[in-house]
C-alpha cells in the first residue's frame, strides 16, 4: 500500500481524534425527508472537511440529482462539511470523469462522491482511494469494480428483470418491442437492458425484440428513434428506454396517434412524466431515487471521514415500479 502524506494524516487523524468526538445523530431535515434520504449525520466533524461531487447534468433525472447535492449542502455545512459541486457536462463519458477526479485530487478535497459508470475510470478512482481519498460511487458503477470504499445505487439488472417481467405480462407474453437505450458501453445500462431482454427470451419467447438503439441519453435522439421505430413497424406494442429518453419517447407516441396501442416502459419516475403516465402512454417506471442516492452518499463520506463510520461495500437502492393509467399491474 503506498503511504501518502494525506493517508498519514488520516491514519493519524484516525488516531487521535475519533476516540474524543462525541457523536449524536442530526435530524434530518424536512428537505432530506422529502427526497427519501435515508442517513443521518453522526455528529459535528472534528475539523473542516471538503467533499467534492462529481455528476453529469443536461436532463431531468440529473435536475433531481442535484437537488439532493443541494439539501446535502445545506444539511452538512453547520457540521463543518463543505460541498463543492464539479460539473463533468452532457456527455457521459469515462474521460469526463477521469478529469473531473484528477481535478479534485489536486485541489486536495477529502472525499469523492461520483458516477463512475464506465470501466474506463476504475484506475483513476483506485488512484484517489490508494492515496487515502475515500470514494462512493452513486446512480451508476462500473461493471468492473473498483477499489472504491462504497457504492450506492439500483441492482440494475434486477431492475431490467422486474421491467421484463411487467413486460410480459404487459403484452400477454406476445408481440414486438423495440430497445432505446443510453450508451451502449455504459454497464448500468446493459445490464438494465439484458436483465429485462433475458428474461423475456427465456420466459416469452413469442416476444420479438427490436434494436437497441442508441441514443446517448439525448430526447430528440430518443424521439425520432421512438417516431422511425413505429413507423417501420406497424404491429409494434411497446418500447423499452433503459435509460434517458423515457419522456420524449412517450411524446413520440402521443405525437404519432399511438396511444393505447403502444406503450412506454422507461425509468425515472420525475414529476414531469405525470402527464404520461395519466394520459396513457407510459405504463410503468422503474424508479432510482437520485437525490436520495446524491444526499446519503454525502453524508456518508461525512460521517466516514469525520468518524471512521463503516459502511457496506455496496448499498442497494429499492427499486419501485410506478404504473401509468393503462398498465396492467
Amino acid at each position: 500500500m503506498r503511504i501518502t502524506r494525506r493517508r498519514w494524516l488520516w491514519a493519524a487523524a484516525a488516531v487521535a481524534a475519533v476516540p474524543f468526538v462525541a457523536r449524536a445523530d442530526v435530524p434530518l431535515p424536512p428537505e432530506a425527508k422529502a427526497i427519501g434520504a435515508t442517513v443521518t449525520a453522526l455528529g459535528k466533524a472534528p475539523k473542516p472537511l471538503r467533499l467534492a461531487v462529481l455528476s453529469f447534468q443536461g436532463s431531468s433525472f440529473w435536475q433531481a440529482a442535484d437537488q439532493g447535492i443541494a439539501t446535502a449542502k445545506a444539511y452538512l455545512a453547520p457540521l463543518g462539511t463543505t460541498v463543492d459541486y464539479i460539473q463533468l457536462g452532457t456527455a457521459l463519458t469515462a474521460e469526463a470523469v477521469v478529469a473531473g477526479i484528477d481535478g479534485a485530487l489536486a485541489k486536495q478535497y477529502d472525499g469523492i462522491a461520483v458516477v463512475p459508470i464506465f470501466d474506463g475510470t476504475v484506475a483513476k478512482v483506485n488512484e484517489a482511494v490508494a492515496d487515502g481519498v475515500p470514494v462512493i460511487a452513486f446512480i451508476a458503477d462500473s461493471a468492473q469494480h473498483s477499489n472504491r470504499t462504497v457504492a450506492v445505487g439500483q441492482q440494475a439488472y434486477q431492475a431490467g428483470q422486474s421491467a421484463g417481467a411487467f413486460i410480459i405480462k404487459q403484452l400477454g407474453g406476445h408481440g414486438k418491442i423495440a430497445v432505446i437505450t443510453g450508451y451502449l458501453g455504459a454497464a448500468q445500462h446493459k445490464a438494465r437492458m439484458d436483465g429485462a431482454l433475458d428474461l423475456i427470451r427465456k420466459q416469452a419467447p413469442g416476444i420479438t425484440i427490436i434494436g437497441p438503439f442508441e441514443c446517448k441519453d439525448d430526447d430528440a435522439t430518443a424521439y425520432s428513434q421512438a417516431t422511425d421505430a413505429m413507423t417501420s413497424n406497424p404491429d409494434l406494442k411497446l418500447i423499452y428506454v433503459t435509460a434517458g429518453g423515457s419522456q420524449a419517447v412517450a411524446k413520440a407516441v402521443r405525437d404519432a396517434g399511438a396511444t393505447g396501442r403502444v406503450g412506454v416502459v422507461g425509468y425515472d419516475n420525475l414529476p414531469e412524466k405525470q402527464p404520461y403516465k395519466t394520459g396513457g402512454e407510459i405504463l410503468a417506471l422503474v424508479d432510482q431515487a437520485p437525490a436520495r442516492q446524491t444526499f446519503d452518499s454525502l453524508v456518508m463520506l461525512h460521517n466516514i471521514l469525520a468518524f471512521h463510520a463503516h459502511y457496506a461495500s455496496d448499498i442497494p437502492v429499492l427499486a419501485p415500479i410506478a404504473y401509468g393509467k393503462l398498465a396492467k399491474p
